[in-house]
C-alpha cells in the first residue's frame, strides 16, 4: 500500500525478492552492499540508492529494490517505483495515451516495444519498456513503464522498473506487468495470502 498522504490510497503485490525501500533505509543498504562482496551489484546500489531522496520530489509515492540471484554466482539488482500524479485531463484513456507517448518520445531510448495492457480493473493502461541511455552512466540500462489511471480519474499512476541487467529484460518486463495486474484502490481481503517461492529472476513468475 503507498502511504504518502497527499495520494489516493493504492495497493500492489511485489513477487518475492522485492523488498521496500526509502531515504531513511540508505545506511542499512550500505551494510548489505558491502555483504554482497559483488563490486558490480555493490555500484549498481550506490547509483540507486543515491536517487532515492530526488524521487520523492518527484510524486514517488513507493520505492522497493529487487534482488535475484543470478548464475554461477551474482545478484541481479532493480529499483522499482510506483508515482502518482494529478492529472487535469477528463478523459481517462486520452491521459494515459498523452502520458505513454510522452514516456516513448524521450531521448533516452535507444530502443523500445509499446504495448496496451489489459487489466482486470478494465482501466486504460499502456507499456512502454526498452533500453535506455543515462548520462553519466557507462552501460545501458533496461527499464519498463507502465501508465494507467485511478478509479477517481483524477490521477495518473506511473510504475517503472529499472536495472543494469538488461539481460533479464523479457522477465522485467513480465514483473512490471504482473505487479500492474495486482493494482487495487480498495482495501483487499487481510486474509489473503502473500506471494512465496523462489526468488530467482526466472522463476519469481512461476
Amino acid at each position: 500500500m503507498t502511504q504518502n498522504p497527499s495520494a489516493p490510497p493504492v495497493w500492489f503485490r511485489l513477487p518475492p525478492g522485492f523488498h521496500d525501500i526509502g531515504p531513511g533505509d540508505a545506511a542499512s543498504l550500505d551494510a548489505f552492499a558491502d555483504a554482497l562482496g559483488s563490486p558490480a551489484a555493490q555500484q549498481e546500489l550506490s547509483r540507486l540508492m543515491g536517487s532515492l531522496e530526488e524521487l520523492t520530489e518527484h510524486n514517488v509515492v513507493h520505492t522497493a529494490l529487487g534482488f535475484h540471484p543470478e548464475e554461477p554466482a551474482g545478484v541481479a539488482t532493480s529499483l522499482f517505483s510506483l508515482t502518482i500524479l494529478r492529472v487535469e485531463q477528463p478523459n481517462p484513456r486520452l491521459a494515459v495515451a498523452r502520458t505513454a507517448l510522452a514516456i516513448a518520445r524521450s531521448t533516452l531510448w535507444t530502443s523500445s516495444v509499446r504495448r496496451f495492457i489489459d487489466l482486470p480493473s478494465a482501466l486504460p493502461c499502456c507499456l512502454v519498456a526498452g533500453i535506455i541511455s543515462v548520462p553519466a552512466i557507462e552501460h545501458h540500462l533496461f527499464q519498463a513503464r507502465i501508465a494507467t489511471v485511478h478509479p477517481d480519474g483524477l490521477h495518473l499512476l506511473v510504475l517503472d522498473l529499472t536495472s543494469a541487467s538488461s539481460q533479464h529484460a523479457v522477465a522485467y518486463t513480465d514483473i512490471l506487468e504482473a505487479v500492474a495486474h495486482t493494482l487495487q484502490f480498495t482495501d483487499p481481503d487481510p486474509s489473503v495470502p502473500t506471494a512465496t517461492g523462489t526468488s530467482r529472476i526466472l522463476e519469481v513468475l512461476l
